[in-house]
């Protein structure tokens, strides 16, 4: 579990989620839609200039580990750690969530529209095909939502965890979360996160919730010129 964790980008990518991938050698990355995540075989030598071959200018990444690009064609926009986080709970139990509706690409223009109000963090218009996915509603509207991202060996990332703000304090995102995990148990699975590390109100519920940090990885957004 480890090494996948080391370098989960890259594993997925190549793994599970390689029909969602994009690029060759020893880089790739999901393909335009999806969640805009990286992966280098070898994070601490990426190879950046095999990645702009299966990019357009200015698009942006998200980049986990490793050194910046050091490339002139290569611009870093944003640098900073986050915890990746590993579940070590106990089952939850029941459905927390019973009247949670799953979303599927019917539901992408409002799950895109959720999280470029709330950012939960890199999310396309298919990222909620990566996965499960499951959203609360209050009539056509999309209040909350929280699924799956990455995936390698038994490992699930539960990722695009996000309360519209007028929706905020009903509990609806912990719910969602404790849905996920009961699912994801229940299929073997060990589920993990990532939050940006000055997230202070995140990291205390997860860790309530039963996560514990895993490592601090060094998180870069970088862009194409």
């Amino acid at each position: 579990m480890r090494d996948l964790l080391a370098n989960i980008a890259w594993h997925a990518l190549t793994g599970a989620h390689a029909k969602f991938a994009a690029g060759s050698g020893d880089a790739r990355r999901y393909a335009p839609g999806f969640s805009p995540i990286v992966g280098f075989a070898d994070p601490a030598r990426p190879d950046f200039a095999a990645l702009a071959r299966s990019c357009d200018p200015g698009e942006r990444f998200y980049c986990i580990d490793g050194p910046a690009p050091g490339l002139a064609s290569w611009s870093v926009d944003l640098e900073s750690t986050m915890f990746q986080m590993v579940w070590q709970g106990a089952a939850p139990a029941g459905d927390a969530c019973p009247d949670a509706v799953p979303l599927g690409p019917e539901h992408a223009e409002q799950a895109l529209a959720l999280a470029s109000v709330t950012r939960p963090g890199p999310f396309g218009p298919r990222t909620i095909e990566l996965g499960e996915y499951f959203g609360c509603f209050e009539g056509p509207r999309l209040l909350a939502m929280a699924g799956e991202r990455m995936t390698a060996g038994s490992l699930r990332e539960i990722s695009g965890v996000c309360t519209h703000p007028d929706a905020q304090g009903r509990g609806l995102a912990r719910r969602l979360m404790l849905k996920l995990l009961a699912r994801q148990l229940q299929r073997g699975e060990t589920p993990f996160l990532h939050v940006m590390r000055d997230n202070a109100s995140a990291i205390g519920l997860y860790e309530r919730m039963g996560f514990t940090v895993h490592r601090e990885p060094v998180i870069r957004v970088v862009s194409l010129r």
